[in-house]
């Protein structure tokens, strides 16, 4: 009955740590942005960009667990780290990790604001002990420095050669710098709207160390990722980052520039007096990025893919013409049906003209009826009026007559 509730509480704490830890454990070394509260330590690598370097302070604890085989109460990573924080009250760490936990040992890797704090804090925890509710066993600290991931320098013969000119770049000494997890920000002009790096002040910032001879930043390259098909940018706490190649003109200025930043976490003070400092990778450039070989082979892809490029906008061009004469024959097509239906409708309509011209005469000779009869109607009076004049003269003249024939008879017999 005992077992299965010791494995329910292993599990339990199991899920407990991977989601208390979550905030514990940095997204990476290298993309890292933290304010700034003590830089002190900073030692100043461009003015004009306000630029610096601070010393990265680390601290590896291990705290090693019992050896005996004797059953003991599960305990979580949370636990033992409440216990390192309170060795080290009222001091405290900036970030804390878990960085490793086996059954011989748990490992944190806590960071300070500075190299003396971390030495304050290594003699605090280093050799403590710490003791756990319910355990038999005491728990040692081992706190020692930790010790900064560097890339060795490439030696001669370490890779075959592909062609005559890389066997000339593997006789020199190393001088290019790859530059990983850099703020786009930081190094964008002043004033300008876009967060893009400039190569310029790239150069200028890094040429304390000596006299630069190349500069690339592939991210300005708008062919470089489908050249290599990889991303050359990144976001690191809502900063957009990117990566960059230097190429030293002497030997020695790039060995101090290695040495000078070995270690060193990158700061950027405002005018306000705040600072954020955020971590990069420094590394030897491996891949002989400035050698002829390469640099060839890139202006090579690049040429075809300027010139796929240019294929394709000859291609989206032929289409447009292509589309652009096809709507003009449409539409020269649909003008000339249009003029066919005007042709066939021509004979149609003049008939149909013809023959509403008398419907439409019917009414004029209508119209000029009223002002006919009516001119009628007056010639009428008129001849009426004349009869009526004439009966009259007629009537006075037989009157005279008969008068004239009762008063003499005769006369009218002697003109008979």
């Amino acid at each position: 009955m005992l077992a299965p509730f010791k494995i329910q509480i292993r599990v339990l704490l199991h899920l407990y740590e991977n989601v208390l830890f979550r905030s514990l454990r940095s997204p990476g070394a290298t993309m890292t942005v933290t304010v700034v509260y003590d830089n002190s330590e900073a030692t100043e690598l461009c003015a004009a960009q306000h630029l610096y370097l601070k010393p990265i302070a680390k601290l590896m604890i291990n705290v090693l667990l019992p050896e005996n085989s004797e059953p003991t109460r599960p305990f979580s990573n949370w636990e033992v780290l409440d216990q390192l924080k309170s060795l080290i009250c009222p001091d405290q760490f900036t970030t804390v990790r878990l960085s490793k936990s086996t059954k011989d040992f748990i490992r944190f890797e806590g960071e300070a604001e500075t190299r003396s704090l971390v030495q304050i804090l290594k003699a605090k925890l280093h050799g403590k002990i710490i003791k756990l509710n319910g355990l038999k066993t005491d728990l040692k600290v081992v706190a020692t420095d930790a010790q900064g991931e560097w890339e060795r320098f490439p030696r001669e013969k370490e890779a075959p050669a592909s062609d005559g000119a890389e066997e000339q770049d593997q006789d020199k000494s190393p001088d290019s710098i790859y530059f990983e997890g850099l703020p786009c920000k930081w190094f964008a002009p002043k004033g300008s709207s876009g967060e893009k790096p400039c190569e310029e002040i790239l150069r200028v910032v890094f040429e304390s160390f000596g006299k630069i001879k190349n500069v690339d930043i592939p991210m300005l390259d708008p062919y470089r990722e489908v050249m290599t098909g990889g991303n050359f940018g990144g976001f690191s706490f809502g900063l957009q980052t990117f990566e960059a190649f230097i190429q030293y003109q002497e030997s020695t200025d790039f060995v101090k520039a290695m040495e000078s930043l070995r270690g060193m976490r990158l700061m950027l003070k405002g005018d306000d007096g705040k600072a954020l400092a955020c971590n990069i990778k420094v590394m030897f450039d491996t891949t002989k990025h400035f050698s002829e070989g390469a640099i060839r082979r890139r202006n090579q892809e690049r040429l075809k893919l300027q010139e796929l490029e240019e294929e394709r906008k000859k291609v989206k061009r032929d289409e447009e013409e292509a589309a652009r004469k096809r709507k003009e024959e449409e539409r020269r097509a649909q003008e000339k049906r249009k003029k066919a239906r005007v042709r066939r409708r021509g004979p149609k309509e003049r008939d149909r003209r013809r023959r509403r011209k008398p419907k439409a005469q019917a009414p004029t000779d209508s119209a000029r009826e009223p002002e006919s009869s009516e001119g009628w109607e007056e010639r009428k009076f008129l001849l009426a009026q004349r009869r009526v004049e004439a009966l009259r003269l007629l009537r006075v003249l037989l009157r005279k007559l008969a008068v004239r024939l009762f008063l003499n008879p005769s006369s009218c017999l002697v003109g008979t």
